[in-house]
């Protein structure tokens, strides 16, 4: 029961699930909501040309509704973090959200992979609502999962096993569904060749499933006590506390100038194809990334045990800029030491997915401590809308790189324009790392593990 005047939940709560219940089920439910995820970013473009029958004139547009769809969707991010710093239910202010988007995404997601067979012009304008509309369904499912990370984990220790658990298995869902899912949708085709109609039945029954595990974020875990113990907050409040959490804004500071970490899965796949004429290879790069962040997903809670968040998210930017600088120098002759590099930089990569995100919960306590008010909902809203930053520079400075090499489809390869296509996923990336330990390097430790 909610008292109109203090804005306050009264609840006779139930048994609380133990803790290590409530980390399965955080775990299980981010690799659900992952499978979904990279099966939209990966197979939506593929699925429209070659099942859809969109034109090149119609990729276009839809690239051109893919990139407003982003511009929107990082808006409605922080939004969605006020409404949910606003929100107060039985349920919570998190848990709700999870509950009630898990339907919409899974619809919307099949939804796209089953474009009607009419004129190109309806179909364009089919995919546009549609993918608007999911990028708005998704985000109000994304905040609050990462928010009730650091709402239902209160021991910073289990908060960042679990951080690191989501990551890992983040990342070995992004290969189960990029191996899987052409094969599942050649298994729904009926016959030998793969059709539309079996890539709707794949994503449809991926759907079901991934988001019917993302529901397991709301059945087991808990809002600890103190998110609803408060009165509602104001406007003024929740905006004044996110500009005065000087660690908060110093760990966005960081992550965005940390954007080069992104570059290589931007243009990784044309890289290959540059350099070697073979974006088959794309393949190998591609798992070299997902083992080097498995691998330091689930050993960066071990090495935070030993030493604090702000030291080893600047060692490992600077043992990151080395590794480029390195890859660099070595050159890109061979496949085999670029793959071992491009390992290795997962690693670090790894290691600093796991720690902005244990750093940004350790701001919310923080400012929770000093203040009186939680705000995950805006805290981890700007997570989301970083990550969302990071990835639009990411490709916006290899697609500069790429114009200025002189490359496209059509035009002989040179060594000139290999090695600018080589510097922007090597040197660029060790800029990038070197520069954001500036301002980790600032950030006080707020929590003494």
């Amino acid at each position: 029961m909610s008292s109109p005047r203090s804005g306050r939940v009264e609840t006779t709560a139930p048994r609380t699930p133990s803790p290590r219940a409530q980390s399965i089920a955080i775990v299980t439910a981010g690799f659900g909501q992952n499978v979904v995820l990279t099966t939209v970013t990966t197979f939506v473009l593929a699925y429209l040309i070659q099942y859809a029958g969109i034109s090149s004139a119609g990729i276009a547009v839809v690239t051109a509704i893919i990139t407003v769809a982003k511009i929107v969707d990082a808006v409605t991010d922080p939004l969605m973090g006020v409404v949910i710093d606003l929100t107060r239910t039985r349920w919570g202010k998190l848990r709700p959200y999870i509950l009630f988007s898990a339907a919409p995404v899974a619809a919307l997601t099949a939804l796209m992979f089953a474009v009607p067979d009419v004129d190109e012009t309806a179909q364009l304008v089919y995919f546009g609502i549609v993918y608007l509309l999911w990028g708005f369904a998704y985000t109000v499912c994304d905040v609050p999962f990462w928010g009730l990370i650091g709402s239902a984990f209160p021991d910073p220790a289990r908060r960042t096993r679990v951080i690191g658990n989501v990551r890992a298995f983040g990342a070995i869902s992004l290969g189960l569904a990029t191996l899987g899912m052409p094969w599942l949708a050649r298994a729904l085709s009926g016959g030998d060749a793969t059709t539309g109609s079996g890539w709707t039945l794949a994503v449809l029954s991926t759907s079901v499933i991934g988001m019917g595990l993302f529901l397991l974020a709301f059945l087991v875990p808990r809002e600890r006590p103190s998110a609803l113990a408060h009165e509602r907050p104001t406007l003024r409040q929740i905006a004044g506390t996110l500009v005065r959490n000087t660690p908060l804004l110093l760990v966005l500071l960081g992550s965005v100038l940390g954007f080069g970490r992104y570059i290589v899965q931007a243009g990784g796949a044309v890289f290959v194809v540059v350099a070697y004429g073979d974006e088959g290879l794309f393949t190998l790069i591609g798992a070299a990334i997902i083992v080097g962040l498995v691998a330091s997903s689930f050993t960066a809670p071990l090495l935070l045990r030993r030493v604090s968040g702000r030291a080893l998210i600047v060692g490992s930017s600077l043992i990151g800029a080395a590794l480029y600088v390195a890859m660099y120098l070595v050159g890109f002759a061979s496949i085999v030491p670029i793959v071992v590099f491009i390992f290795l930089t997962g690693l670090t990569l790894g290691v600093f997915l796991v720690v902005q995100a244990t750093m940004i919960a350790d701001a919310v306590d923080d400012a929770e401590r000093r203040t009186g008010i939680r705000n995950e909902g805006i805290s981890f809203a700007t997570l989301t809308f970083v990550s969302k930053i990071m990835t639009a520079l990411a490709v916006l400075v290899f697609g500069i790189f790429v114009a200025a090499s002189g490359y496209q489809a059509d035009a002989a390869v040179t060594p000139a324009m290999q090695q600018t296509v080589f510097a922007s996923i090597t040197l660029v990336p060790a800029v990038s790392c070197l520069v954001s330990a500036i301002p980790f390097a600032l950030v006080r430790s707020v929590v003494t593990r």
